[in-house]
């Protein structure tokens, strides 16, 4: 048990160390990638950094499975270089034993990842991409929100922001229909201007199509009901497009895994693909066992001693065997979000795959 302890204790203190090494210089590439991005802006260094502070998680939870696997090769070289594998061994515990400590710490740190990381990855990438937006407008950013109160839109111009309420919406693969819509238009200094309802509305190129609308002007000294005004249909500017719509809702990685059973189920009842997000919650709870995954790629090669030669040989196998199971990895999930294959083999064969193929090249190794 005290053994177990040890070996548990080496894997966690050098994954705190190369995921703080990486993370370190990838905040330094991203901070560079914002200063080009908004090179024609007036941003101080405080919004960039805030911006590449807020790109961190989604970072981390991106490179998990390369820290993982340089983690475990780090491990076990310098165990087998100290001779510590080598003792174990004489002591009658089997390298497959001393490779339990660090897949138990792989599972929970992958169980954290989904439960607690994935949430944060969703909060801080919408606030990122929320700020982006509004450091390129001059009007605010426009935005869009799924929620159990039906779809609510938020469009920035020259003229003032809208926020845009619809109870009900369905959309196809050339328009996207609002049903009950309400909309509040906001001055560029805060203030409310002017409020509009339709039965219906649909994007027309630059343009909301409203159906049977109503208008009411919110000027003070104004009676807003005496200036209301009825269409049978009535046009309106707007910043928003299909297409960034659709993509918006299908942008599965914004969302918190706690909120995607809700979204699916909501995207369903309106006619929306949901494949996108089953496959993504699938992926995410798929996620521990394709963490040990990588720990169990990452041992096959490295848990022998040096003596034997051809260190370098088998720590560059098991990086490339990682980067080789990590673009399976994603390959199988975009077949799957294209229909082509089912949701569960899109998520869970690769992973499951790998950790039968590294458990019989381990078997092998050590009994022959």
């Amino acid at each position: 048990m005290i053994l177990d302890l040890y070996y548990a204790k080496r894997f966690f203190q050098w994954f705190l160390v190369i995921a703080a090494v990486l993370m370190s210089l990838v905040m330094l590439i991203d901070l560079s990638e914002q200063f080009r991005r908004f090179d024609g802006q007036d941003l101080q260094f405080g919004q960039l950094l805030e911006l590449t502070l807020l790109n961190t998680p989604a970072a981390l939870n991106e490179f998990l499975p390369l820290i993982m696997i340089l983690t475990t090769i780090v491990l076990y070289v310098g165990m087998a270089r100290s001779s510590e594998l080598v003792v174990t061994r004489a002591l009658g515990r089997s390298g497959i034993r001393a490779l339990l400590p660090p897949v138990v710490v792989a599972l929970i740190l992958g169980g954290l990842a989904v439960s607690t990381l994935n949430p944060i990855v969703a909060a801080t990438t919408n606030r990122f991409d929320s700020l982006s937006e509004s450091y390129r407008q001059t009007g605010g950013p426009a935005a869009v929100s799924l929620s159990g109160e039906g779809l609510w839109l938020r469009q920035g111009g020259q003229n003032g922001q809208s926020v845009i309420h619809a109870a009900n919406y369905r959309g196809d693969a050339e328009n996207l229909f609002l049903y009950d819509v309400s909309i509040l238009t906001y001055t560029p200094d805060g203030g409310p201007t002017r409020r509009t309802i339709a039965a219906e509305a649909r994007l027309d190129g630059e343009d909301w199509v409203l159906r049977d609308a109503k208008v009411w002007q919110l000027i003070v000294g104004v009676n807003p009901e005496r200036s209301a005004k009825s269409y049978d249909e009535l046009r309106l500017p707007t910043t928003l497009t299909n297409e960034r719509i659709r993509d918006t809702l299908g942008y599965a990685e914004g969302i918190s895994i706690y909120e995607l059973p809700q979204t699916i189920k909501s995207l369903s009842e309106a006619g929306f693909s949901t494949t996108r997000f089953q496959v993504w919650l699938q992926v995410e709870l798929a996620r521990p066992l394709f963490l040990v995954a990588m720990v169990l790629v990452g041992a096959a090669f490295t848990m022998r001693h040096t003596r034997l030669g051809g260190t370098g040989i088998a720590v560059l196998t098991s990086v490339l065997l990682g980067f080789a199971l990590y673009f399976v990895h994603n390959f199988a999930r975009i077949l799957g979000e294209n229909g082509q294959i089912p949701i569960l083999l899109a998520a869970w064969a690769p992973p499951v795959a790998s950790i039968l193929l590294t458990m019989g090249l381990l078997l092998h190794a050590e009994d022959g």
